[in-house]
């Protein structure tokens, strides 16, 4: 109906504006998502004026060995403070992680203790556990993700295989989407990994979730040429 001038939407209009809403949401959120893999496939130049926050995703038996390996070369005072993060089942890599922190002292007799947070994460996926039931604890997980990542807000997310790194990672995604927060997230595939990458490492390649993957045989830069090949890191 006509009101002078103007035309005031009548019920005539919705199924009309509702579909043309819905279509232009969908394509923003489209537009966004491409944007964020255009921008998160290009290196990371920039360096950021302060430390970093990290979250480190820790997995059972070598995953952790692997990590720590990786972190005692890291520049402490960069990436603090560290969050790290394992299954609820797994108190071993919590446990080396904690001894790992304690015997930090900076070159410089700088203690960098203090710095460190450990947190526990509903698992994905049990080991044998079957694929239907699974769904409900997936679920449960990236609930248990979402309001982790709120609660940390890392700026660096690093991880290399365990299934627990993927609920953080998607959560990571999608508040990027939303312009909520930009974490930066650095999957580094594991040295038994020679011919095919992991579960974990093939869920963020072919999904885009990681910033950077890379790879330390040159086999798989050759399989996946959109990973980075960087040698043999431990």
């Amino acid at each position: 109906m006509d009101y002078s001038n103007g035309r005031f939407l009548s019920s005539m209009d919705f199924p009309i504006v509702f579909p043309l809403l819905v279509v232009g949401t969908i394509t923003l959120i489209i537009l966004r998502v491409i944007y964020i893999i255009y921008r998160s496939s290009k290196p990371v130049y920039t360096r950021s004026p302060g430390p970093l926050s990290t979250l480190i995703i820790l997995g059972s038996g070598g995953h952790t060995a692997e990590m720590l390996n990786l972190l005692a070369v890291l520049q402490k005072e960069r990436f603090k403070p560290r969050y790290y993060v394992a299954a609820a089942t797994d108190n071993m890599s919590l446990q080396k992680a904690r001894f790992f922190e304690d015997s930090l002292v900076d070159e410089a007799g700088i203690d960098v203790v203090g710095t460190a947070h450990f947190m526990q994460i509903y698992r994905s996926r049990e080991v044998g556990q079957s694929y239907i039931t699974s769904i409900g604890t997936t679920l449960i997980a990236i609930a248990h993700a979402l309001w982790l990542m709120v609660r940390m807000q890392p700026q660096v997310i690093l991880c290399n295989g365990p299934g627990t790194c993927i609920p953080l990672c998607a959560i990571s995604f999608l508040l990027k989407v939303f312009g909520i927060r930009w974490s930066s997230v650095f999957y580094v595939e594991s040295i038994a990994r020679v011919k095919r990458l992991s579960l974990s490492g093939l869920l963020l390649y072919k999904l885009q979730l990681a910033d950077q993957l890379f790879v330390q045989w040159p086999q798989l830069k050759s399989k996946y040429p959109r990973t980075n090949y960087v040698g043999r890191l431990m």
